[in-house]
C-alpha cells in the first residue's frame, strides 16, 4: 500500500493562527519533481517499478522532510530561531516511502545559541514537532517495528525522531533514557565535531570511544536505541563498531574510495560495519557522493556509491538515507557552513563542478521514486530491491529496537 497514501490535507500547525500564536514565513513549493531527471524505463518496467512502489517497504534511514523558506538565505537564520520547522506532510505523501528516519534541526538548531546542539534546543525542536504530529492522523509517531508494517499497510507514513550528534547528553547518561522516553530512537555519536562521546569526523585527530564514549554505547544498547556513526572520526567508528553489542548505522554515508573526502567512508570501516550485522545508508547532500569519474552531483553518481558499497559489503547490508529537505539545500549549507562542517569535509572544491541542486534526487519525494526506477531498470531482483529498500533497515531495527 505504499503508493495509497491516506493523506487528507493537514498543513504543520494548522490548529494555531500563524502570525499570531507564531512567526510564520513564506516556504518553498514543496516537491518539485523535473521530469528530465527521472530515470526513463520501459513500458513493462513502468509495470513492475508501481508492484513493488505498492508492495515493498520503503524507508529512508536519514532525511530532514521538513519545508524551508522559499528566500532561504533571506529568511533562514530567523526561521531557525523560531524553532517551529515545518513537516512537510503534502510533499511526503506523494513519495513511495513508507518509514522515513527524521533527523530535526541537527547542525542547525541555533534556536537559543549561536552554536547550538544545546539540551534545551534539542528538547524545544523534538518538542514543537511531536506536538504538531499530534495533530494530525497521517503521520504516525514511529516507536517500535511494528509502527513501519502499520504504517505500510495502512497508507501511511512512520516518523522517526533521530538526534544526529551527541553533544546535547554532555557527560550525563540518563539524558539517553530521557531522549528515548521523548521517542528518539536513533542518536549519533558526534556530529563532525568530537564531544564526550569521540572525535568527530572534521577533527586531524582521532582519539577513539572516550571512557565516557563506552558507557554512552552500553546504555544505548541496554536502552534499544539505534547508534548511527555517520559524521564520526575513523577510529572512534571502529571503536563503536567493536564495543556495540548490537549493529550499528552508518546511516547517510559514501564511499572514500570514489571521493576523496573527510565526510565519506573508508573501505575497511564499511566493511568492519557489515560483519557486525551493520546496515550503511547512502547519502545525497549536495556534493558528497561524487566520484572521480563524475564529479557533477546527480542521482548517477549517488547511485555508483550503492553499487560500490553493495559489491563491497554485500546486499544485505545497503539501505538509503538520501539526508535531502525541501528546499534550496546549496543554500542551506552556504548560510550554515561552519555548522555543517561542508568546507572542512567535502574535499578539495576546485576538483567538482558546484551544482544548484542534486538532478534527480533533490527532495525525498524525488530521490524515493528515482531510487526505485534505478533499481528496476537496473534489473535488480524483487528480493533485492525489496531488501535495499526497507528489508536490510527492518532486520536491523528487530535486533535493536525493543
Amino acid at each position: 500500500m505504499g503508493t495509497n497514501k491516506q493523506y487528507k490535507g493537514y498543513k504543520a500547525y494548522e490548529y494555531l493562527e500563524a502570525g499570531v500564536d507564531y512567526r510564520s514565513f513564506e516556504l518553498c513549493d514543496g516537491d518539485k519533481i523535473f521530469p528530465e531527471y527521472l530515470i526513463p524505463l520501459k513500458e513493462e518496467q513502468e509495470e513492475r517499478l508501481a508492484r513493488l512502489a505498492r508492495d515493498t517497504i520503503c524507508i529512508s534511514i536519514h532525511e530532514h522532510p521538513v519545508l524551508f523558506p522559499k528566500n532561504l538565505m533571506r529568511d533562514v537564520f530567523e526561521f531557525n530561531r523560531e524553532g517551529r520547522q515545518s513537516c512537510a506532510y503534502e510533499e511526503l505523501s506523494r513519495s513511495y516511502w513508507d518509514c522515513v528516519f527524521d533527523n530535526l534541526m541537527d547542525g542547525t538548531c541555533t534556536i537559543h545559541s549561536k552554536a547550538g546542539w544545546k539540551w534545551s534546543e534539542v528538547l524545544h525542536d523534538l518538542g514543537i514537532r511531536l506536538c504538531d504530529l499530534a495533530q494530525q492522523d497521517f503521520i504516525i509517531r514511529c516507536e517500535r517495528v511494528e509502527d513501519i508494517y502499520r504504517a505500510h499497510k495502512e497508507g501511511k507514513i512512520a516518523l522517526v525522531p533521530v538526534i544526529e550528534g551527541a553533544a546535547p547528553i554532555e557527560n550525563e547518561l540518563d539524558r539517553i533514557d530521557i531522549l528515548y522516553g521523548f521517542g528518539v530512537r536513533v542518536l549519533g555519536i558526534t556530529y563532525s565535531e568530537s564531544n564526550q562521546l569521540g572525535s568527530g569526523l572534521k577533527e586531524d585527530k582521532d582519539g577513539g570511544l572516550t571512557a565516557f564514549g563506552h558507557k554512552a554505547v552500553e546504555r544505548m544498547n541496554k536502552v534499544g536505541m539505534a547508534i548511527d556513526c555517520s559524521h564520526v572520526g575513523i577510529e572512534t567508528t571502529k571503536d563503536v563498531i567493536a564495543h556495540s553489542t548490537k549493529p550499528i548505522f552508518m546511516s547517510h554515508v559514501g564511499a572514500k574510495a570514489l571521493w576523496d573526502s573527510k565526510r565519506l567512508t573508508p573501505d575497511d570501516v564499511l566493511k568492519a560495519c557489515a560483519e557486525k550485522g551493520g546496515v550503511i545508508g547512502i547519502e545525497a547532500a549536495p556534493h558528497t557522493t561524487i566520484t572521480k569519474d563524475n564529479t557533477t552531483h546527480t542521482i548517477y553518481s549517488y547511485m555508483e556509491h550503492f553499487e560500490y558499497v553493495k559489491d563491497l559489503v554485500g546486499i544485505d547490508h545497503v539501505a538509503f538515507g538520501p539526508d535531502t529537505l525541501y528546499g534550496d539545500h546549496v543554500g542551506l549549507h552556504h548560510a550554515f557552513a561552519a555548522h555543517l562542517s561542508t568546507k572542512s569535509t567535502q574535499g578539495n572544491t576546485n576538483e567538482f563542478e558546484e551544482v544548484e541542486y542534486v538532478k534527480g534526487i533533490e527532495n525525498p519525494t524525488e530521490g524515493s521514486k528515482n531510487i526505485l526506477r534505478y533499481l528496476v531498470k537496473a534489473g535488480y531482483s524483487d528480493e533485492d530491491i525489496q531488501k535495499v529498500m526497507g528489508g536490510n533497515v527492518l532486520r536491523l531495527l528487530k535486533e535493536v529496537w525493543v
